[in-house]
């Protein structure tokens, strides 16, 4: 078994937490790569009323093969640090899934 990024923690049973780096206005929607204790995703939507959040919520979602209504910004609406919960998937399964899209070019 991989050894889960820091970035990926466990939250309760069946969830998970996601710390992000989130860029907006970027050319393209892509996960970056590992920026410290978090994971850098640049969203092509501006910062303007929560369009950026938005997009970024439903990139996540056709990235990971969920449904966008199982994703939550629990913390960080309003700045570039995010945490996101994702409900009823494991760490494991998000990590291999995100390491898997890296650079994505998913849209």
């Amino acid at each position: 078994m991989e050894q889960i990024p820091e970035y990926i923690r466990a939250d309760g049973p069946k969830g998970t937490l996601l710390f992000l780096r989130v860029l907006p206005g970027a050319r393209k929607n892509e996960v970056e790569g590992p920026h410290g204790a978090a994971l850098k995703v640049r969203i092509k939507a501006p910062p303007v009323d929560g369009k950026a959040n938005n997009e970024l919520l439903k990139f996540l979602a056709k990235t990971l093969g969920i449904r966008a209504r199982d994703l939550e910004i629990v913390r960080g609406t309003k700045g570039r640090d995010k945490t996101i919960r994702i409900a009823d998937l494991g760490p494991e399964r998000v990590g291999k899934t995100l390491l898997k899209g890296l650079n994505s070019k998913v849209t």
